[in-house]
This record gives C-alpha cells, sequence and structure tokens, in this order.
C-alpha cells in the first residue's frame, strides 16, 4: 500500500477524534441539506424575496463548509499545544462564502452540463482556499512541514468531484441529484484528510503563539453557534420542502382534475417518468386507472425523446397498449411550473379516426363513386406518372377514351337511377377487357378512359378499342328485364406519337373520339393531325355563332304545310339559317349540333321564337307558323316567359303559334314538363308531337300529355304506297289520332303518290319538298300572295 495512502488513514484514526468527525458530517449533511433548501425556496420565491434567501443560501453554503473544516480541526489531535490565528481564520469564512456563493450563482444561471461543471469548479476553489487558508490559520507549538504529494492530489482529486457534485445539482433526474450531497461531502472530506496528513508536525516549546491567538476552547462556541443556525436553517429548510410539496401534490391534484375534462390524452412527467395520466390516456392505452404513474415514458410512446422535443410542435407516433397494439397518435409537448419543479405535460391525441376519414376523403378524391373506377383526377395522376417514367426507360402508352351511344336515351326513358345502373354494368364490362396492367377511369357522365401500358404498337391499341365497341354493342344490357341496346366509339392517341404532355395526350384522345362519334358511332379513330383543323373549325363556328347572334347575321327560312283537303297553305315551320359574310347560307346541320353542346341553342331558340312570331303576325290571320323547340330549350325555366314576350312584342295570337317538340324533350322531366305544357296549353298555344314513332314509347305518352296534332315522321312516308307494311303504320297512326281528337300532318312528302296516299288515308296537313322547299320570308309572302289570289282570299293579318 502507497506511503501517502497509510498517511491519510493513519490520519484518520490515529490523529483525529471519532466523535468530533461524527458531528462534523452531521453538521455538512445537514448544512448541505440547509442550503439547497434555502437555494430552492429562494428559486420559488420572487421580487427581494428571492434576493434575500439567495444571499442566505449563499452564506449558508459558505458556513456549512468552515463550520466542518473547523470542527474537524478540533477533532485533530496533534500532540501539543495548539491554537487559531483570528485573521486567517476569518478570511478562511470569507473564501468559503465568496467561493461557494460564485459557484452557486453561476450554477443558477446556467443550463447546460459543462457550465454547471465549471460552477462546481469554483465551488471546489472556494472550498480549497477555505481549507488550506484554515489550515495556515491552525497553529502548533512546534513547526510545520508539508508534503506536496499529498496537496497537489487533494486539490487534483477535489475540484472534479465538487464539479460533477454542481452538475448533480442540475440534473432532472432525481437519482442523480441525490449524489450531489454526497459528492460534495466527499470533496471536503479528501481536501481535508489529505491536506491534514501533508503535515509533519514537530514539537518546539521555544515556540511561542501570537498574541491574538485563540484557542480551540474559544473558537469552540464560535463554531458551535455557527452549526446550530446551520440547524436552525435546517429546520426552515425542511418546512420550506413540506410546504413546497403539499403545494405540488395539491397542483397535481388540480391539474389531474383539469386533465380528465380534456378529451385529449395528457400525461404529467416529471422528466421520462409518468407522474400522472388522465382518464382518456388510460383508456387509449388500456391501461387500469393509476397504472401509468411511475413508468417511462417510452414505455408507453417508444422513440420519444422528451428532452429533445421542442415545445408546440406536434409529432406523429404509436402508443403501444397495454395489450401491445400499435395506435397512431400525435404528441405535442408543453413545460409547466408546479411549484419550484418544471412538469413535462404531453397531449396526447387519437388519429385513428382522422386517418380513416383521410382514407375516406382519398378515396372520393380519387374514385368515381358510381362504378368505384377511378376518376378523371386520378387517371390525369397515373398518365403524368406514366409518362414521366416513359421518357426516362423509353415506353409508349395509349390512351382510350370512349364514349356510350344512345345513352342519353336510357336516361331519358328510364330515368337517371336505371341510367346510373346501366353505367356500373358497363365499367363491369369493360374491366373484363383489360389487362391487369392498364388502368380505367370514368370520366364523367358516359365518357371512360383506358391507359394501356406498354403498348409497343398501334395494333394493340386498335385490337383494345375493337374488343371494347364489340363488348358493349354486341349484347343487350338486361335492367328489370329490358333489354337496353347501346354502343360505343372509342378515339385513341398513343404516346409519345402523339404527344408527350399528359394534357395533349387525353385532348388528342378526345378529338379522335369526337371524331369517332361524327363518322357514324359504334367506331373507333386514333388521332390524326388532321383532326386539329377540324376542331380549329368547329370552334370557328361557335364562335361565328356568337357572333352572329350579336351581330343579326341569322334569318329565318320558312317551309309551308299545306290543307289536305284544299291545298290551301294552313301554316309554314320556320327554320333558321345563317348568312356567314365570308361563308355565305350556312345550313342549320352545321352548326345546330354545336350550338346544342354549348348551350348556344338556348339564346338561338329565343331568338327565332321573337323573330317567327314578329315575321308571322303579318301574315294572313289564317296561316299559323310552327316553331321546333329543342331539349335545352325546354329545359329552361324561363320558356313560357318567353313565349309570353315574344306574344307581347308581336301582337301575334298564341293560336296561330304551333310549337312543336319531340319524344326526347318529355321523357327528361315528366312532372316539370307536363306542367309547362299546361302552361303552354293554357296559353292557347298548339303542341305538336314531333318524329312521331321513332321513340321508345310514344303511344304511352299521347294520354299524358297536351297534344293538339301529330306529325308523322318522313322515315315511315319514304316507303309509302309502295310497301305495305310502312303504308299500314301511317294509316293506324292517323286513325289512332283522329280517335284521340287530334289532327295529323305526314312530313316527307316529295312526289304526288305520297301526296295521294296521304290524302286518302286522312291526314290533316302535309308537309314536304313537293308542296314546296324551305324560302325567305319574302319568297313565302309572295307565294302566300299567289295561292290567295288564287283561291280568292285576302292576305291581310
Amino acid at each position: 500500500m502507497p506511503a501517502s495512502l497509510l498517511a491519510v488513514i493513519h490520519c484518520i484514526y490515529g490523529m483525529h477524534d471519532t466523535r468530533l468527525m461524527i458531528v462534523a458530517a452531521l453538521v455538512c449533511a445537514t448544512g448541505i441539506y440547509a442550503s439547497f433548501a434555502i437555494g430552492h425556496h429562494a428559486a420559488r420565491a420572487s421580487g427581494s424575496a428571492k434576493t434575500s434567501w439567495g444571499l442566505v443560501s449563499i452564506v449558508a453554503s459558505g458556513s456549512t463548509a468552515w463550520a466542518t473544516h473547523f470542527i474537524v480541526l478540533l477533532a485533530f489531535k496533534p500532540g501539543m499545544p495548539a491554537a487559531f490565528e483570528p485573521v486567517l481564520t476569518a478570511i478562511s469564512l470569507t473564501c468559503a462564502i465568496v467561493g461557494i456563493g460564485a459557484g452557486v450563482w453561476i450554477s443558477i444561471r446556467s443550463r447546460q452540463q459543462w457550465q454547471q461543471f465549471i460552477a462546481g469548479l469554483i465551488v471546489g476553489v472556494g472550498v480549497t482556499m477555505l481549507h488550506y487558508v484554515g489550515q495556515a490559520a491552525y497553529l502548533v507549538q512546534g513547526t510545520v512541514a508539508w508534503d506536496l504529494g499529498l496537496v497537489v492530489p487533494s486539490v487534483i482529486l477535489s475540484l472534479p468531484v465538487s464539479g460533477f457534485a454542481m452538475v448533480a445539482v442540475g440534473s432532472r433526474n432525481r437519482r442523480i441529484r441525490s449524489t450531489a450531497a454526497p459528492l460534495l461531502l466527499l470533496s471536503i472530506g479528501v481536501l481535508h484528510f489529505c491536506g491534514m496528513a501533508a503535515m509533519t508536525l514537530n514539537s518546539n516549546a521555544a515556540v511561542k503563539f501570537p498574541e491574538n491567538a485563540v484557542s480551540p476552547q474559544a473558537i469552540t462556541p464560535v463554531v458551535a453557534g455557527v452549526s446550530l443556525a446551520l440547524i436552525v436553517l435546517a429546520v426552515f429548510g425542511w418546512r420550506f420542502d413540506l410546504a413546497a410539496k403539499v403545494r405540488l401534490r395539491q397542483d397535481r391534484r388540480r391539474l389531474r382534475e383539469l386533465a380528465d375534462v380534456a378529451l385529449e390524452g395528457l400525461l404529467i412527467c416529471q422528466d421520462d417518468v409518468i407522474v400522472t395520466a388522465n382518464d382518456s390516456i388510460e383508456f387509449l392505452s388500456g391501461h387500469e386507472p393509476g397504472a401509468l404513474t411511475g413508468l417511462a415514458v417510452s414505455s408507453l410512446l417508444p422513440g420519444l425523446d422528451v428532452s429533445s422535443m421542442p415545445e408546440r410542435e406536434e409529432r406523429e407516433i404509436d402508443l403501444i397498449s397495454v395489450e401491445g397494439k400499435h395506435v397512431p397518435v400525435r404528441v405535442l409537448r408543453r413545460e409547466v411550473g408546479l411549484g419550484h419543479k418544471i412538469q413535462t405535460v404531453i397531449a396526447v391525441r387519437d388519429q385513428r379516426e382522422r386517418l380513416k376519414t383521410e382514407a375516406k376523403m382519398r378515396l372520393l378524391a380519387f374514385t368515381d363513386s358510381l362504378t368505384g373506377l377511378d376518376n378523371r383526377t386520378r387517371f390525369f395522376d397515373h398518365l403524368a406518372l406514366h409518362t414521366a417514367s416513359r421518357r426516362n426507360r423509353d415506353r409508349s402508352c395509349a390512351v382510350l377514351m370512349l364514349d356510350l351511344d344512345r345513352f342519353k336515351a336510357v336516361n331519358d326513358t328510364l330515368g337517371h337511377p336505371a341510367g346510373d345502373i346501366v353505367l356500373g354494368m358497363v365499367a363491369d364490362r369493360l374491366r373484363s377487357t383489360l389487362r391487369d396492367n392498364d388502368i380505367i377511369a370514368r370520366l364523367g357522365g358516359d365518357e371512360f378512359a383506358i391507359l394501356q401500358l406498354t403498348t409497343d404498337e398501334a395494333d394493340a391499341a386498335a385490337a383494345l378499342a375493337t374488343r371494347i365497341v364489340d363488348i358493349v354493342g354486341s349484347r343487350p344490357f338486361m335492367l328489370n328485364g329490358q333489354a337496353i341496346h347501346l354502343g360505343a366509339s372509342v378515339g385513341i392517341a398513343i404516346a409519345p406519337d402523339d404527344g408527350d404532355d399528359p394534357a395533349e395526350i387525353m385532348r388528342n384522345a378526345d378529338l379522335a373520339l369526337y371524331a369517332a362519334k361524327a363518322s357514324g358511332r359504334g367506331a373507333f379513330r386514333r388521332y390524326d393531325v388532321s383532326l386539329n383543323e377540324q376542331m380549329r373549325e368547329r370552334r370557328a363556328i361557335e364562335t361565328g355563332l356568337r357572333l352572329a347572334l350579336a351581330e343579326g347575321q341569322l334569318e329565318l327560312y320558312y317551309q309551308p304545310l299545306v290543307d289536305a283537303r284544299t291545298g290551301s297553305i294552313t301554316s309554314a315551320e320556320a327554320l333558321v339559317r345563317w348568312n356567314h359574310p365570308d361563308r355565305g347560307l350556312v345550313q342549320p346541320s352545321d352548326f345546330i349540333g354545336i350550338a346544342e353542346e354549348t348551350g348556344l341553342i338556348v339564346p338561338l331558340g329565343n331568338w327565332v321564337m321573337r323573330t317567327a312570331c314578329t315575321e308571322a303576325a303579318t301574315w294572313p290571320g289564317s296561316m299559323s307558323v310552327a316553331i321546333n323547340l329543342s331539349p335545352a330549350q325546354f329545359r329552361d325555366h324561363s320558356l313560357v316567359s318567353h313565349i309570353v314576350q315574344a306574344f307581347q312584342a308581336s301582337s301575334l295570337a298564341p293560336e296561330r303559334l304551333e310549337l312543336e317538340v319531340t319524344e326526347g324533350v318529355l321523357l327528361s322531366d315528366e312532372t316539370g314538363t307536363l306542367e309547362t305544357l299546361n302552361q303552354l296549353k293554357a296559353l292557347g298555344v298548339s303542341i305538336s308531337m314531333d318524329d312521331f314513332g321513332t321513340g321508345y314509347s310514344s303511344l304511352s305518352y299521347l294520354r299524358k300529355f297536351p297534344f293538339n296534332k301529330i306529325k308523322i315522321d318522313q322515315s315511315f312516308v319514304r316507303q309509302v304506297p309502295d310497301d305495305a307494311e310502312s303504308s299500314a303504320i301511317v294509316q293506324a297512326i292517323i286513325t289512332m289520332a283522329k280517335c284521340l281528337g287530334m289532327s295529323t300532318t305526314v312530313e316527307g312528302v316529295e312526289t304526288p303518290e305520297q301526296f295521294d296516299f296521304s290524302v286518302a288515308a286522312g291526314c290533316d296537313t302535309i308537309q314536304g319538298y313537293l308542296i314546296g322547299r324551305p324560302v325567305s320570308r319574302a319568297d313565302l309572302a309572295v307565294l302566300v300572295a299567289a295561292k290567295c289570289k288564287a283561291e280568292g282570299l285576302s292576305t291581310a293579318a
């Protein structure tokens, strides 16, 4: 065993009074407790009280070290007379107070561990100065020799221990904090016993004490008084601690009561230990009431580092329930002061319902609810993703846009709910034609799109389009025992040949679809650049038609109808024509379809109504004017008011207006349609069913709606009188109309034989090229004047 260690052991056990050493240890422990307790109370206080109690804590810390040191000095048995030098004794106390106070001050203002360690070193320097200045004040009747081999190690060993003691004081971990007092006591002990062992005393009776030297008996009451004061302070500190703990318990109880009201889960933690938890978090985690108290936060929320998590910053994490299930939660950390302690409150919000809702929202956002297919947005995202990857991998793809033929008739005749069911059936059939990696979507209405991936040649897209046309149109869709016949038109665009940009590919596929429908439906068409010119032509017509309405480029032509018995002109059907400044006379077939698609048919129809009524008011009073109503115009709720305004502006008698409606107009909304027709009927307007015999259920609707006339479609008239079946149909319709009290008009009469048959069959009026082609207003006036002159009638209105 080293000689220096033996010297220290001999100094402790051979040269000290054991009873006084025990007293010194008790005073030191009491003083440290009093210092810490008063210091914590100072931290909780405010204003001047905070400063006052802080100073008391600092003085108590220095006095503790001083009293401990001098009690141990009194316990020392040098074997010769001893005394104390009063000035150095006072200086030693000052060193203790100043050094320890400076370290404590730095510790209070510091947060980081290295700063706490520096504060501890300063405390250690203060204790070191206290010790060695105090030992210098210790006088013996003899000489003193110092062993630096023990002095230097005592300083080197005690200073780090003091540093770690202050680090422990500032720790938020209770167990680490509990080591602060023993470490500080160890630091003081190392200094004293190593320092005392470093002294070699040689008795010399010739040595005299200074006159101001204080005997041990004289300094003992001072040390005892300081010790007693420390005990009193310890009592105060104990009371402060008790009061603080009571307040802390009360605050925690109130916080728990408030937390139980919250719907969110709340954890109140000290460091990483759960102090208390509310009912919501206990229910969420499945723990029994109170079972979470004392558990580590990481056991409930693994991966959550409470100390490094910023305040008010939400994080997504999994909570581990008592059954071991992972529950997705969102956590938020906040620090609150309870008494003198900083408590961490962790709010835990269950995210299961939110995640389910978000999943449903994503499903709704990207899925067509009617068919379960992707919607337009999702399809475009797939196309964009694939075209981006295609640029990297040089892979082609095809987009097929398809539209159902004759689907509108399903909605009109059977209603939209039935149409929705049919769309679901169509979607199922389309799915069956695709490969696993192909993508299908419903874009809206009866329009679908397919993304055919890894297409190496146009033949693959054409083959798929052929299958689609065949599977939709080859066999009917059965709904409630009724066969529904549909068709499909398909437009194809292949990337990269027909475009690289997703929007461009879809636009070109749509152009190809438009061309396929225009070519007769039930077919497919691949995009080519000529379609762009056709689309530009269509847009030019749309733009020009808007301009035509604004600048008066439209005019009405009239096709006369004659009485089957007398041959007199009884009415004329108004037909719109467009006098284009560059193209000349544009036929209705070139722009009516575009007007219906773009919604221009409503203002166009209103213009026809006003103009026809105004011009018909100049005709002979026996003549009426017939005007066709488009489905879009008929669905306009202001139709009746527009007709009334036309009467008022033209002074035309309502009895001279005949409105022609097709079956498609009647079937979209039976209740609304019947109401509108009854309003028109009440005005005195005559109502005709146009193109009779071409719909699904014309006979059933004749009883429901207030028709005055039936116009027999020219498709039946073309075959008479040679075709017996067509002749029988025309004869049956005329007979049925008479039985229902309605008049009839035969359309499309072009030969004398057709005229003679119609007259013989008993129709009321006849219309067709044999009678007269559509003519301008002026030519009609000449024609009417000639007829009236020949019949001896007046041409006055």
